[in-house]
């Protein structure tokens, strides 16, 4: 093996996801990740601190997005449509490989451990959009209830596309969420 090998994160990520769809997450090594990406166990730990990391190493990226896309809302817009935008930013990255976010999924699905991280992710997430509307002057608990909704509703959005066979729009999915989370909150405030 070379010294230097082009994308090797690349290339051990879909050897990981690979192997963990074959044999399960529990029974793969890092060992065997970096065999089957054709590179050493020592290039595997430069890239990642284990194997769990291959699974939530965009975790960092997705929260700056989100993050970004807040700040970058226009300064009149609500609270839901500055979460809902910077969620559909996130859909959209997320669409752009929709066949490694599904088999990634199927992994942490099949996994509690990886389903514990995966909460703790997006808890985190929902951290980071509050701090982030926090930024644009909004009180804490608007800011909390704000994001923490915004969370819930990519769930439930982000579960009905992996149900949906085929290329489903993600960012649609989330639009039309946030529409009905509208619709509900409308209806409560009309009775």
């Amino acid at each position: 093996m070379g010294r230097w090998e082009p994308n090797a994160r690349g290339r051990l990520a879909q050897a990981a996801l690979t192997l963990y769809a074959e044999q399960g997450f529990e029974k793969t090594t890092a060992a065997e990740i970096a065999a089957h990406a054709g590179l050493t166990e020592r290039t595997f730990f430069r890239h990642f601190a284990d194997k769990r990391e291959v699974l939530f190493y965009g975790t960092e990226m997705a929260r700056d997005l989100l993050v970004r896309t807040v700040a970058d809302s226009p300064a009149g817009a609500t609270p839901v449509d500055v979460v809902g935008a910077s969620l559909e930013a996130l859909g959209t990255q997320l669409q752009e490989n929709p066949e490694r976010v599904r088999l990634r999924d199927a992994v942490v699905s099949a996994n509690a451990e990886l389903r514990e991280r995966e909460l703790a992710k997006l808890a985190a997430l929902a951290e980071a959009l509050a701090e982030a509307l926090r930024g644009r002057g909004m009180s804490e608990p608007a800011a909390r209830l704000a994001a923490e909704t915004g969370i819930a509703v990519f769930k439930v959005a982000f579960a009905r596309w992996m149900s949906e066979p085929g290329p489903a729009d993600l960012p649609g999915i989330i639009r039309a969420s946030t529409d009905e989370l509208r619709k509900m909150l409308a209806t409560r405030a009309a009775a």
